[in-house]
């Protein structure tokens, strides 16, 4: 007797408007085509970028669903998928095409075809898993749209990780928490015994100090506007802090350090923030940029100083790192209480995502993760 199920029955969170709120409602998904994995979602985390492009500030089709920090467990998969089976935990993260030369040398975040697959509202081919009411609902989402209680995945954007781990706070390490994390130990590749200035202390930016800790920095700053932010960054391995309303960040590095920091990430997106971790540079150190800011803002320099210090600085996706390879690493470090990512979280209810979302926004939450129903 034939089994198979067309499609499932489901809970999304749909947005319908720019800056609108979202709208759980009761939606269908398909199942998984070829090279697609069908996800029950456990938990989602609720990032920067779901702001970023309910504010319109990346355009996307609407009504659409959000979410792209899902970890769940594997309920199905099309034909030919090998990298999981159903039953296995998994944590989705950015989507790439694996074929183009950044892919192919082991930078999928800056995948030639990173936007449409992740920003599109479709699939490549134009179709869509998710419907409302009968109409095609715009999905996709890094590959996943996970704001809702099963989600399609690709093969490429999931990653298996052990049942041992807690799943529902994994969802993070697929964007935030690896978005940092990454920055320090494969874009920028910190050392032991470098410096280390972060400015921004939220999801990414306290990722970094944890990352910078592993890896044995001895001298890691962690610059904020909120206190208790700063004392947190304290407690995860900043070996000092500076209050960025108190003067001149860059002026009070150098005096921390002497020369200035071998290493500065900026995760604000604030063109005078940027310009603040440039100067706190030595000569020769390097500002990574991972904050999104608005398209038309632009950086100025003066160059001769700029030039003549040997400074860099570098645009930096998703920490530029294999997935596959980063987050099984850092759930095993969180395994081992080195890496204790948890503390920046707190659960909300799937009902809740609005107040997850306004307490993300307003600093109330350095990392709000959304728990589905059962």
């Amino acid at each position: 007797m034939n089994t198979r199920v067309d499609a499932y029955d489901i809970k999304a969170a749909v947005l319908h408007a720019a800056d609108g709120p979202f709208v759980i409602e009761d939606c269908r998904i398909e199942a998984p085509r070829a090279g697609e994995i069908l996800v029950r979602i456990v938990a989602a985390g609720v990032c920067h970028t779901d702001a970023v492009v309910r504010h319109r500030d990346i355009p996307t089709p609407l009504p659409l669903v959000l979410g792209h920090e899902g970890a769940g467990v594997v309920e199905a998969v099309g034909a030919g998928v090998r990298k999981v089976t159903p039953g296995d935990h998994v944590v989705l993260t950015v989507n790439s095409c694996g074929q183009c030369e950044p892919c192919l040398c082991g930078h999928p975040s800056i995948c030639h075809s990173v936007f449409p697959l992740n920003f599109g509202g479709s699939r490549p081919d134009g179709s869509h898993a998710l419907s409302l009411a009968g109409q095609p609902l715009n999905d996709q989402f890094f590959g996943q749209s996970s704001f809702a209680t099963k989600a399609i995945a690709q093969e490429r954007n999931v990653i298996k990780v052990p049942k041992s781990a807690p799943l529902e706070l994994l969802g993070p390490l697929g964007c935030g928490v690896q978005t940092g994390a990454g920055a320090v130990l494969t874009a920028l590749k910190v050392r032991s015994g470098e410096s280390l200035a972060v400015f921004g202390s939220g999801a990414v930016g306290l990722s970094a100090v944890m990352a910078a800790r592993v890896v044995g920095a001895t001298t890691i700053i962690a610059v904020d506007l909120v206190q208790a932010r700063l004392e947190l960054a304290r407690e995860l391995g900043a070996t000092h802090v500076i209050d960025g309303r108190e003067g001149d960040a860059a002026t009070r590095i150098r005096q921390i350090t002497g020369a200035g920091v071998h290493y500065a990430l900026d995760t604000t997106g604030n063109m005078k923030v940027i310009r603040d971790a440039i100067d706190a540079l030595r000569m020769g150190g390097t500002c990574g940029v991972v904050g999104a800011s608005a398209p038309q803002a632009e950086l100025s320099l003066p160059m001769t100083p700029f030039m003549s210090q040997s400074k860099c600085v570098r645009g930096i996706v998703e920490g530029d790192a294999v997935p596959d390879v980063l987050i099984p690493q850092l759930v095993a470090l969180h395994q081992q209480g080195r890496f204790p990512f948890d503390r920046l979280c707190r659960f909300y209810d799937f009902t809740q995502i609005n107040q997850a979302v306004k307490d993300s926004e307003q600093g109330v939450t350095v990392k709000p993760i959304l728990r589905m129903p059962v």
